[in-house]
């Protein structure tokens, strides 16, 4: 990844793309659960200081955000990310579909099967990447791919033909990473980026928890060279200008670092949680455990990604 510039170009769609990625979980139901105006202000905000790269899915719930900002700014000017559960032909058409209809849009530029797990999770869920091929050769995807936690799921991509796009755990410490190390998870995008794959990070502060060491752990992972660019959730102006201009390589301005001082994200369980344990089954870094009828969490082991809430029914569990 070079460190000077924000663009750089990607054959994959023929054209610029921004190294730094707008991670729009922060942003909807699931965290801050914005308005959706405020929401797509933010999403501009970061166009105009030259981020064109969004990523989202279908779990987040926010494809609203993304109408909105469409209707601000030029579709081609934008690339956008979406991930689904799909895993087979009819989910898939279903996956797309909505996130064709709910965005407005007419193509998404990266479909990829959210959380992927192996190659036999892969191989399970065959009709949906069968499907998700046949789309792009339709053109309504420009690209395929995965993301994932998974230090296998990597070696599966590069057992199955067809993967455009693959966004994986990148931080120095590994952290969220379910089976292994970055120093595992390495060479596998390095091999990924080489036979063509766009891959990108995700987590790089870890969920929050090296939000101390700001600087240092965005340097590692834009020094990484399997990297073509990194989502990076935001909630504000100054995290906004703080991220653009970092991989600008410009100086960030003592009242931009102020604002973004202390920023800690923390994962909030309501007091009306009736103990059911479905967040417990969601949770893949065993960070969540019922204790005395209420689920509890354990905030060093939390990434904040805030996929709990999703599968909350009593929706008592949001990321603030």
């Amino acid at each position: 990844m070079k460190n000077s510039r924000l663009q750089i170009y990607q054959p994959l769609l023929g054209k610029f793309v921004s190294q730094l990625c707008y991670g729009t979980l922060t942003i909807g139901p699931l965290q801050r659960d914005f308005e959706v105006s405020f929401g797509a202000l933010l999403m501009e905000r970061a166009y105009r200081e030259g981020v064109n790269f969004f990523d989202t899915a279908e779990l987040y719930d926010n494809y609203h955000f993304f109408k909105a900002l469409l209707e601000r700014v030029p579709r081609d000017e934008i690339v956008i990310a979406t991930k689904s559960y799909a895993y087979d032909e009819t989910t898939a058409r279903t996956s797309l579909d909505k996130a064709l209809h709910e965005m407005g849009t007419d193509y998404v530029d990266f479909f990829l099967l959210h959380e992927q797990e192996s190659i036999h999770t892969l191989r399970g869920h065959s009709g949906a990447v069968d499907y998700f091929k046949k789309a792009k050769e339709r053109g309504l995807i420009r690209g395929f791919g995965i993301s994932t936690h998974h230090i296998a799921a990597l070696e599966g991509a590069l057992k199955t033909p067809g993967i455009d796009v693959v966004m994986a755990i990148t931080n120095e410490k590994g952290l969220g990473i379910a089976d292994g190390t970055m120093a595992q998870s390495l060479p596998l995008l390095r091999a990924l980026k080489a036979r063509g794959a766009l891959v990108y990070g995700m987590k790089p502060l870890g969920g929050g928890h090296f939000i101390k060491d700001y600087e240092a752990a965005m340097a590692y992972v834009r020094g990484l060279d399997c990297l073509d660019a990194v989502a990076v959730g935001m909630q504000s102006v100054d995290e906004i200008l703080a991220n653009t201009l970092l991989f600008k390589g410009e100086e960030i301005p003592e009242e931009v670092k102020r604002g973004i001082a202390g920023t800690r994200r923390r994962l909030l369980i309501h007091d009306w949680c009736t103990g059911c344990g479905a967040c417990v089954k969601k949770c893949h870094q065993q960070a969540l455990r019922i204790e005395k009828g209420q689920a509890v969490v354990d905030p060093g082991k939390c990434l904040m990604c805030g996929y709990c809430a999703g599968a909350c029914p009593q929706m008592c569990i949001k990321v603030i």
